[in-house]
């Protein structure tokens, strides 16, 4: 067990991220996180307020394991390498999402996460309004299909061939015939695994954007 002494910020958001990704973050509390880091929770107060700052730090940590751009890199690039390290780290802690919809006091990783990615789009040509739409769009995409993904019936990235088996039976094609055509001609045919959707869906933002971009 660690020593009191080695006790610190960074070691007790750490300890509050092995508590949330092994209970959840209805588990995450003073107390629960002083037993994973073999102190009393008393000892956690020298560092932090109490449990809503405890929740701010864990939030403004999920931006530090984020990509950022750079702000003369070329955007399209920049926005799908954020977008797809994104994914990752949200996949990775399934109570993330959450709560950094949720908290209201953003820290410094979020703030240069978020002044990043604005910065690169206004360095390649973007207005205000459009950085905010384009930022705004790319990261809806990227929590919903993130959401879609921890909740699917079936692994995301393994394909969907026994959940599909299963749900043939209850596809009549003169009854369903669109549905019927999908699972027989995309989903069965093809191989198909979810996860793969996200490179096409986010293409399909990008391409807009920079149609967009292009008429400015």
């Amino acid at each position: 067990m660690p020593r009191r002494s080695a006790l610190s910020h960074d070691r007790i958001i750490e300890g509050a991220v092995q508590v949330a990704d092994r209970g959840g973050l209805a588990q995450v509390s003073m107390r629960n996180v002083g037993k994973e880091l073999g102190v009393e929770a008393m000892s956690l107060y020298h560092h932090l307020a109490g449990k809503d700052a405890l929740l701010d730090a864990l939030a403004n940590w999920i931006f530090t394991g984020i990509a950022l751009p750079e702000p003369r890199q070329p955007w399209r690039p920049a926005m799908a390498d954020r977008a797809a390290s994104a994914r990752a780290t949200l996949s990775r802690h399934p109570w993330a999402l959450g709560l950094i919809e949720s908290r209201r006091a953003p820290g410094p990783a979020q703030l240069r996460h978020h002044d990043a990615v604005l910065g690169c789009l206004r360095g390649n040509g973007f207005s205000v309004a459009l950085a905010a739409h384009a930022f705004s769009a790319i990261d809806a995409y990227v929590h919903g299909f993130v959401l879609t993904e921890l909740n699917l019936p079936f692994d995301a990235g393994a394909g969907a061939g026994e959940f599909v088996g299963e749900l043939q039976g209850q596809l009549p094609p003169d009854a369903y015939p669109h549905l019927a055509e999908l699972v027989t001609e995309h989903v069965v045919r093809r191989g198909y695994s979810y996860a793969d959707e996200f490179d096409y869906g986010l293409g399909l933002i990008l391409d807009s954007l920079e149609s967009r971009l292009a008429d400015r």
